[in-house]
């Protein structure tokens, strides 16, 4: 049995423009969620969460990040811990 395209992929091209552009004019009007100063708050605390319980995947993710990692670590090894 072989399965059915479904959601976008059954749609045709301009059916998918047409969506498209009704999602583009949306968010030109202003309609865009707007975060309120508790949801912000409550957002920032979760991801200060998340970049706390993700290790090294999240805590190297630039460059000052790394070169920062790198300092802590030739300290200790300085200091012999």
């Amino acid at each position: 049995m072989e399965k059915k395209p479904r959601g976008f992929a059954a749609m045709t091209p301009e059916q998918r423009r047409r969506i498209a552009t009704l999602g583009g004019k949306a968010a030109q009007k202003g309609n865009g969620h707007r975060w309120t100063r508790e949801e912000a708050i409550t957002a920032g605390r979760k991801g200060g969460k998340a970049t706390q319980a993700g290790g090294n995947a999240v805590r190297f993710t630039s460059q000052t990040g790394r070169a920062a990692a790198r300092a802590r670590e030739a300290l200790r090894k300085k200091r012999g811990r």
